[in-house]
């Protein structure tokens, strides 16, 4: 029998309001009267969200500091700035607040605050980080990354290139999901991040290093997605729906801490490398396109996936379930809107080759290595081609 690791979970807490606990939460996990770093987007800034939690924080004793550099696809620089912001205020703790970038800047910068060299020294996990971090606390604005959730941080180097860097020491202390946080999200980007966290739950589950161990959690993320993500879009302020897809997130973002991802994360950096495309919009397209291959690679593990996603067995073999899933799939995205064709993005088929090449880098290549099919690089090439062509 094969053996299997599953590392503990980021404790959570979760609840509507659960923001107004974050003072005595912190207080409880790290320690009374911390000095804390809270490191937000700027829309947590603008909606006033930001100025709310400093208000509870120092209202329970804390003292605070505010970093909100950061950019929707956050540069070397971004989280360099903010590690340097944490070392000047004298920082305990980090709170990230805010969507993937948020979160992936203050956890990469919690974890070199010590360092002597800057983030870009950490990336595709070149070296081990120094083990004299600060502990992160991550509130996230949007369902779908699950950053709260595992030891990456994806960020960009100065030159353009969209890498990741891992580690034990990414982890936060503690994951403080409220879905009245989210309720203002608009419609494109909570459809594009509820399908980013989809595509965690279903690559987890298919990959390499897919085990049964790992799949519960996946498998239930699978089926509150495909249920609740429609009804958040059909009424963006029904909070029981976004509770839901909240949750869906964190057991994605759990689940692939444990399995990883696999091509359409390594297909969809590269499109975020070339088009700038959004993170779950690419990583969703790109699934879409890989997805029928996969499924005729490993028919019974996508058949575990076509039943959590709610299509009937109906007395169907593993092969013949799983086979109905491409087309579930793509009915899906366009069900919640994602937009499928990327001419609006300036992109067209006569982009293939350079998608091709970013497909192929040392950032992206591992995510092609550990899916659970070989790829040589004419498939490589149809894929690109069929999702620059896609409409």
């Amino acid at each position: 029998m094969q053996s299997y690791d599953l590392p503990a979970a980021v404790p959570v807490a979760f609840g509507l309001g659960r923001l107004n606990d974050l003072g005595k939460l912190t207080a409880e996990r790290l320690g009374p009267e911390q000095r804390l770093l809270l490191v937000a987007d700027p829309f947590a800034v603008s909606s006033g969200l930001a100025g709310r939690l400093i208000q509870g924080l120092e209202e329970a004793g804390h003292k605070t500091a505010l970093f909100s550099d950061i950019a929707s696809d956050p540069r070397e620089e971004h989280i360099d700035a903010c590690a340097e912001a944490a070392r000047d205020f004298g920082a305990s703790a980090i709170i990230a607040l805010g969507g993937g970038s948020a979160m992936d800047v203050g956890k990469l910068a919690a974890a070199i605050v010590g360092a002597e060299e800057g983030s870009a020294a950490y990336a595709l996990a070149i070296k081990p980080f120094p083990g004299n971090g600060l502990p992160v606390i991550a509130i996230p604005t949007t369902s779908g990354t699950g950053a709260e959730m595992t030891a990456v941080s994806v960020f960009s180097l100065a030159d353009g290139t969209k890498v990741w860097a891992w580690g034990l020491e990414l982890f936060p202390k503690l994951a403080l999901l409220d879905a009245e946080i989210t309720a203002s999200l608009p419609a494109p980007l909570t459809a594009a991040t509820g399908v980013d966290a989809l595509v965690h739950a279903i690559e987890s589950m298919t990959n390499c290093k897919a085990h049964p161990l790992n799949d519960p959690p996946a498998m239930r993320a699978i089926g509150l997605i495909r249920r609740w993500l429609p009804r958040v879009m059909a009424d963006g302020s029904d909070l029981e729906a976004r509770g839901q897809v909240q949750i869906a997130a964190c057991l994605a973002g759990a689940a692939i801490a444990v399995n990883g991802c696999a091509v359409a994360h390594g297909l969809g950096h590269a499109l975020g490398t070339v088009g700038h495309v959004h993170h779950g919009r690419a990583v969703g397209l790109s699934l879409r396109v890989a997805l029928a291959g996969n499924v005729a690679a490993t028919p019974e593990r996508h058949a575990l996936v076509a039943e959590a996603f709610g299509i009937e067995r109906q007395g169907r073999s593993d092969a013949a379930l799983a086979a109905a899933l491409p087309e579930a799939y793509d009915a899906f995205l366009r069900e919640v809107g994602l937009e499928i064709s990327l001419a609006g993005d300036g992109l067209s088929g006569v982009d293939e080759e350079r998608l091709a090449a970013a497909c192929d880098t040392p950032e992206n290549r591992p995510m092609f290595e550990v899916t659970c099919r070989d790829f040589d690089h004419a498939e490589v090439e149809r894929l690109c081609r069929e999702l620059l062509t896609a409409a």
